[in-house]
């Protein structure tokens, strides 16, 4: 299927090539047993994205990080991440279909059985790993890792966490365009605003843009579960701002009088203790989302997420909008 992105903007076909690793559009539905007497709640189930439904958010943005190391001649992906991490484990194995080889740098997490799982899927999925322990000691670390992965002369094509660079976030450029026409198409009504968790920025910051591009007045309304990177608004709106460089640069006639965001808010009031520390109000919201609607949450990013979305709701800070919660959830 052709992205809505190319369809959009043709100019993009022969500049910007992408790979289809899952099947669009993820459903839309009404959360009617956690609605409340405020806004409507629905949901965007990204965590039925990628090959066989598997993989969520991280899935869109390889869709277009792959296709570009592979533009560029690049063997080996470097990338960084907790020893739980969902986007090191999708890089790896996608990334191994392609003939590409992934190195991870893992930082210390939280165990509990869901890491302990995700770090057997890791040993397990041909990616070499180096156990880097904190971020300080992965920033000193990286001149080796890189160093020590070129393939043949060409060295290693780097990844920011999550994916969240400019042409990552390119995934939720495109998810956007995919929600305004499911809106167009009246599968739902017209959101006023989309919650989603902030892990490393990039889902956020495609939204943002890619909303303004496609001409929906939505908020994003980004809830941040990860303390040891700088994802506040400034920082977000940098990297929408990148992205639309790289669409303008590719060849995209976009509209000179849209800006890059402008419709973002970022919550951090859900954290609780830090990255990967669960809270009672997360459990509380992953208990409620199986139990009521056989939604499944993970307890690092999309549980704190919907935690966020119902003790706003509660307070009426949406209004009588319509309330999208975008699962971002990816391995089962």
């Amino acid at each position: 299927m052709t992205p809505h992105l190319h369809k959009q903007y043709p100019e993009l076909e022969s500049t910007l090539p992408h790979i289809a690793l899952g099947k669009s559009p993820t459903a839309v539905r009404r959360l009617s047993s956690l609605d409340s007497v405020a806004a409507d709640l629905w949901v965007k189930d990204d965590s039925e994205f990628g090959d066989g439904g598997w993989g969520g958010n991280k899935v869109r943005k390889l869709e277009w990080l792959l296709p570009d190391a592979l533009r560029q001649g690049r063997r080996t992906i470097v990338t960084v991440g907790g020893i739980g991490t969902n986007w090191g484990l999708a890089t790896a194995l996608y990334g191994r279909e392609l003939g590409l080889k992934t190195v991870l740098a893992l930082i210390d997490q939280p165990m509990d059985e869901h890491v302990r799982t995700q770090l057997e899927r890791l040993r397990a999925s041909g990616a070499k790993l180096y156990f880097t322990r904190s971020k300080g000691r992965t920033v000193l670390s990286a001149p080796y890792i890189l160093a020590r992965n070129f393939s043949g002369r060409r060295p290693p094509y780097f990844l920011p966490a999550g994916g969240s660079s400019a042409v990552g976030a390119l995934g939720y450029v495109e998810a956007a365009f995919e929600l305004a026409a499911q809106v167009r198409a009246g599968e739902l009504p017209e959101p006023t605003h989309i919650v989603t968790p902030v892990g490393s920025g990039g889902t956020v910051a495609g939204l943002a843009l890619g909303l303004r591009l496609a001409g929906l007045p939505t908020r994003v309304v980004g809830v941040v579960v990860n303390d040891t990177l700088r994802l506040d608004e400034p920082t977000l709106s940098g990297l929408a701002a990148r992205s639309a460089r790289v669409l303008r640069e590719r060849g995209a006639r976009l509209p000179e009088n849209v800006t890059p965001t402008g419709n973002l808010d970022i919550v951090t009031d859900y954290l609780g203790p830090g990255y990967g520390h669960p809270t009672p109000e997360a459990t509380t919201a992953q208990t409620l989302s199986a139990d009521l609607e056989h939604l499944t949450l993970e307890p690092v990013y999309t549980a704190k997420a919907m935690a966020a979305l119902l003790d706003m709701n509660g307070q009426g800070r949406f209004g009588r909008g319509t309330v999208v919660f975008l699962n971002t959830n990816g391995p089962r």
